[in-house]
């Protein structure tokens, strides 16, 4: 009778504890779900700002808006430097690399190193870097062969391009931007702040190849840079280059700058240099040849000097336009020091025959007699000696040291343009100077409307004088070659040795030509600058006066600028007499 109640006895006890089993298994499933409950609560309501901003960043972007660079301009709206929009390719460092056996046929349709596309990719992706450029301003029918890949990693980013119309004939005055589209060189550089503009911004949805799905609002919309209207004539400045051009490879010379200046305003109407670069190839921007010598190089001016030693003779007092000076026999020493007028003998010189026979001699003399301090004021109000002040990258101020360290043959030497450099730019202002009757204006790279106050150097009867001194070298002097038919002309030569370690170059020079036209109204300075001509002929008049008459025609020509010397051209041509009614003849 024992045996079934046992037996229901276990039975009870399995049931008991298959349903603690079950409890147990509940229980632990409820703790999963409230679990599960309370970190999704967490997550929602504690963590959700946090995974929002991550999920957001993820397909999120803020996407930069490039300003358009503005436009450069020569004086009459043509374009010198504008921007074109054109493709960049990038992508996600990691996904490139994902998809890097196939980056070399993309490095082959772009014309890049395979091998170092791919270490870029690896570098960029061992930094977790979220951007890479593939390459930067590609061709849009390239990017459409890579494109063509159909690689997903690919991106194609709009970006500008600076072109120069203009090509190497304005390229040392223009200068160039870099592929960030910042001013590297020149005008551009000048101008950075006014002609690059702000870049925006906008937000843009992406999935999670990258591509954008929808764009979305504007944080900051993009202030496009302003147009300059430069001073600049873009037909002279063609002009110019060639007549340099060819005047540089005719003497087989080192170098050439010619610097072009209305003198009623100071505006620069023309600058170039030779040896040029293009500014529209990249490869083309070495070995120096990007450098505005005009306005970087100094150099010794020779005779060109002479004037503003006559300038500074008469403002001292001590001596008049027709006071005479003894050259004979056109050479005298100064201490260990020789001072010549190249085998010539000049005899007795008034102060227009000594700048229009160019005596070395009889203005060593002049400049001997004047006061040092005098002296010295006259040629630094001329600007010799301190920078134009235009901001122009790597503007020099030249070398003039002050009398005040002057030695006893310094003041004669300079008063022929030795111990003394300057740059093209400060030359031509220096004459535009004399040519506006002695007010010396601010040197403008941009076009003016009204001509800035300037400031008096001299008294205008004085630079009067020297002006007719400066037509008599063009007329019966040195500078013949620099004659402009039908028009008066006023300049002058000069020739200089090259300074070399230890002196003086032998058989090296500097042809220099500088002047104004027409004398009557002055309205160009022009000065011109041949460094180390080798085909035989060195001499200023030879070599740097004719560029001068070429580049003053064209200037004179486009500026519709009158003749001032036809009636005297008339008087010398025979008119032929018409035969009278009945003359048998």
């Amino acid at each position: 009778m024992r045996a079934p109640i046992k037996k229901a006895s276990t039975q009870g006890t399995e049931l008991s504890n298959w349903s603690r089993r079950r409890g147990l298994v509940m229980l632990c499933f409820f703790g999963m779900a409230m679990t599960l409950v309370a970190r999704t609560a967490y997550l929602q309501v504690v963590e959700r700002d946090f995974y929002l901003s991550q999920g957001q960043a993820r397909q999120l972007r803020t996407v930069p808006i490039p300003a358009n660079r503005g436009d450069l301009l020569d004086r009459s709206g043509d374009p010198l430097a504008i921007s074109t929009p054109i493709p960049s390719l990038w992508g996600v460092p990691k996904d490139l690399f994902a998809s890097r056996d196939e980056m070399h046929k993309v490095a082959s349709a772009l014309q890049i190193d395979a091998g170092t596309l791919v270490k870029r990719i690896d570098q960029a992706t061992k930094r977790g870097s979220e951007f890479i450029y593939i390459k930067r301003h590609v061709l849009p029918e390239t990017v459409d062969e890579v494109l063509a890949l159909k690689l997903k990693a690919v991106k194609v980013q709009q970006e500008y391009r600076r072109y120069y119309p203009s090509g190497s004939a304005a390229a040392h005055l223009v200068g160039f931007t870099g592929i960030d589209d910042k001013g590297r060189e020149g005008l551009e550089m000048a101008y950075e702040n006014y002609l690059a503009g702000e870049s925006g911004s906008r937000r843009v949805v992406r999935d999670r190849t990258g591509r954008e799905i929808t764009g979305m609002d504007i944080i900051k919309p993009a202030i496009p840079g302003q147009d300059l209207r430069l001073s600049i004539d873009r037909q002279l400045q063609y002009f110019a280059n060639r007549a340099l051009e060819t005047a540089v490879t005719e003497a087989e010379a080192e170098s050439g700058s010619v610097v072009v200046m209305d003198t009623r305003t100071g505006e620069i109407m023309a600058m170039v240099n030779y040896p040029t670069y293009n500014p529209n190839d990249t490869s083309d921007r070495t070995g120096g040849r990007q450098r505005n010598r005009a306005v970087t190089d100094v150099f010794e001016p020779g005779s060109t000097m002479k004037p503003f030693t006559v300038a500074a003779a008469l403002d001292s007092g001590k001596f008049k336009a027709d006071d005479i000076v003894f050259t004979s026999p056109g050479h005298y020493t100064i201490g260990r020091y020789e001072i010549t007028d190249d085998g010539k003998d000049h005899g007795w010189l008034d102060l227009r025959g000594i700048v229009t026979k160019s005596s070395n001699v009889g203005i060593s003399k002049v400049a001997r007699d004047l006061d040092e301090e005098q002296m010295w004021s006259v040629f630094d109000s001329f600007g010799f000696g301190t920078p134009p002040g235009t901001e122009f990258p790597g503007e020099v101020a030249g070398f003039f040291n002050h009398p005040a360290v002057w030695n006893h043959t310094e003041q004669a030497t300079i008063s022929y343009g030795y111990g003394i450099s300057v740059s093209a730019v400060q030359l031509v202002r220096a004459y535009a100077t004399l040519a506006n009757d002695g007010v010396m204006l601010p040197v403008s790279y941009l076009a003016i409307d009204e001509a800035p106050p300037g400031r008096r150097v001299v008294d205008a009867s004085l630079a009067r004088e020297v002006q007719g001194m400066l037509e008599s070298v063009v007329t019966i002097g040195t500078g013949k070659l620099a004659q402009v038919p039908g028009y008066r002309v006023a300049g002058k030569t000069g020739t200089s040795h090259r300074s070399q370690e230890g002196g003086y170059a032998e058989n090296r020079y500097i042809a220099v030509f500088a002047g104004f036209a027409p004398v009557s109204d002055p309205r160009y300075a022009i000065a011109v600058v041949v460094k180390d001509p080798k085909a035989g002929k060195h001499f200023g008049g030879v070599v740097a006066a004719p560029v001068f008459a070429k580049v003053m025609s064209q200037a004179l020509r486009l500026g519709a600028i009158e003749p001032d010397d036809i009636d005297d051209r008339r008087a010398k041509v025979e008119i032929p007499l018409l035969p009278r009614e009945g003359d048998s003849s």
